[in-house]
């Protein structure tokens, strides 16, 4: 009886009731189990929170001064563009997905320019540095202030200062003068023209003593020298000339497509014109001498002068051959240039005479018409055009709807020809050319060469950014499927009923669930059962020594 009590209590014992008894009976083993997969999971769920607020990023520039930096953030609040800083400043950091992007926009703008250093370099000077550590600082610094002030303009990306500053000795004639030399590296499609070249040389020039603008030489990033020296003249045309040259050509070139593609379409047309430009200077000087002619009240007198002499006073007296002519006076002399000869002095009105021995001589100068001209060629003459035309065949659509291409006829090539004449201001006298000719266009099929999907920089930025969240969920199932689940199912099985008893299932089965053996006091307890069933008498005189021993 007191085992058939004892039982069932040990079974409610074996089988808990509360979640904690129930932990608490686990195994050890288990225990750690579900210990360790809980702190993994908190891992798991953490690394993705972590992840998801700050993102996927990357470093976008680093070891940037701090004027560069300032500029680069500035203009990526400008573009409204997310953006963190590494611990100590030393890196920008954007989402990866746009790191590119934004350095491609961000050298559009020019950025980063890069540290220069300028004249704050005499600020860290150090105790005991030598003379010629003092100069080479000086020389750095005022390198670095010219490469500011020359970056600074709008043509100019970059731009690197080399001075060369010999020492200065007691001799004044074997003292060197300092040279400087400029490297420039411009925009994109920009160009320097001859003032901002010459403002170049003279910035340099004024900021070292005694050097000449003669000395600064000017390259641009092909290494083509863009200042010249006074001894030599630049062999070919300069920027400033080329450019002019490229605008005219340009400029015909498009009055031709404007005039011509409505006709032909945009697609079926190309043009080019070449202009052949004179940029020599020819001065010339002429003089000019002309008869002086007109009218007496024209005619301009530079100079003039009359002799006369006379012998006594009195009338005049007859000379000659007597006669009546000889006994008449003398009419006044006429000249042949001014008509009617000036009466002689002393009596005003009165007809001059002069006797048989007076002398009268006069002379006059007059001024000659002369003029001098100067001639002076403009530059930039346009001494001769050619344009060239090619245009594609015609497309006809049949009834069918089917387009086929037709060559243009004779008469439509004359009037586009025409046209472009028109157009470039033609001139024959000067040796221009038109040549509009009609060709079939080759259009070649142009072959998409797709490359694998897998290969795809959108999938491969998918992968990357799926990656670490991919991971974490996997780690996750693992960790609940190894260590969380076989824990907790080990929390929650049903207990084995104890060695001995017998249980069957009576819920809605009739099935008989086998016993267990039954132990060894059992067997011997059914086995004196049968004892005292075969033979009473000697179980009941067993069963009366044992009393009769307990009362004595």
């Amino acid at each position: 009886m007191d085992n058939a009590v004892a039982l069932p209590n040990r079974l409610q014992d074996a089988a808990p009731a509360t979640l904690t008894g129930r932990l608490a009976a686990m195994p050890v083993r288990a225990k750690l189990s579900l210990g360790l997969g809980i702190a993994a999971l908190a891992g798991v769920v953490l690394a993705m929170t972590m992840w998801s607020s700050h993102g996927d990023y990357k470093v976008l520039y680093a070891n940037l001064a701090d004027k560069d930096g300032g500029a680069i953030v500035a203009q990526l609040a400008q573009m409204n563009v997310p953006y963190r800083m590494s611990e100590g400043g030393g890196a920008i950091l954007v989402p990866a997905a746009q790191v590119h992007d934004l350095r491609l926009k961000m050298a559009t703008a020019g950025l980063p320019k890069g540290a220069v250093s300028g004249y704050e370099l005499m600020d860290s000077a150090r105790f005991g540095q030598t003379q010629f550590q003092e100069r080479l600082t000086f020389q750095r610094g005022l390198e670095g202030e010219l490469t500011r002030s020359i970056g600074s303009l709008a043509a100019v990306q970059s731009a690197r200062v080399h001075l060369a500053l010999p020492n200065q000795n007691g001799f004044f004639r074997e003292q060197q003068k300092p040279s400087a030399s400029v490297l420039l590296t411009l925009h994109p499609g920009r160009t320097l023209e001859r003032a901002q070249i010459a403002g170049i040389v003279h910035l340099v020039s004024s900021s070292v003593p005694e050097m000449s603008p003669k000395a600064v030489s000017i390259l641009d990033q092909s290494g083509a020298l863009l200042t010249t020296g006074g001894e030599s003249a630049q062999a070919g045309l300069d920027a400033q000339q080329l450019q002019y040259v490229n605008q005219i050509e340009s400029g015909y070139t498009k009055r031709i497509r404007e005039l011509l593609e409505p006709i032909v379409g945009a697609d079926n047309l190309r043009a080019t014109v070449t202009a052949d430009v004179d940029f020599s200077q020819t001065e010339a000087t002429s003089e000019e001498f002309k008869p002086n002619q007109g009218t007496e009240a024209s005619i301009a007198i530079r100079s003039q002068q009359t002799s006369e002499q006379g012998a006594g006073a009195g009338g005049a007296l007859p000379s000659g051959v007597p006669g009546a002519a000889s006994n008449q006076p003398p009419i006044a002399a006429t000249a042949p240039l001014t008509g009617a000869s000036q009466p002689l002095q002393g009596a005003p009105g009165a007809t001059a005479s002069v006797g048989a021995n007076g002398r009268r001589e006069a002379v006059t100068n007059y001024e000659v018409d002369k003029t001098v001209r100067v001639t002076k060629n403009a530059s930039g003459n346009v001494k001769r055009l050619n344009a060239a035309v090619v245009v594609n065949n015609r497309s006809v659509v049949d009834a069918k709807g089917k387009s086929t291409q037709v060559p243009l006829g004779t008469e439509e090539i004359e009037k586009l020809s025409t046209l472009v004449r028109e157009t470039i201001g033609f001139n024959k006298e000067r040796g221009d050319s038109v040549k509009v000719i009609n060709a079939p266009f080759k259009i070649e099929p142009v072959t998409n060469v797709e490359a694998p999907f897998w290969k795809s920089p959108e999938l491969i930025d998918l992968v990357r950014a799926a990656a670490l969240p991919t991971g974490l969920a996997i780690v996750a199932v693992l960790v609940f499927f190894g260590l969380l689940r076989p824990a907790v199912k080990t929390a929650f099985a049903p207990r084995l009923p104890a060695p001995g008893t017998r249980i069957d299932a009576v819920v809605d089965d009739a099935q008989t669930l086998e016993a267990l053996p039954a132990p060894a006091y059992l067997r011997q307890l059914e086995g004196a059962k049968l004892l005292a069933k075969d033979n009473p008498a000697a179980v009941a005189g067993i069963v009366r020594g044992w009393v009769g021993g307990q009362a004595a």
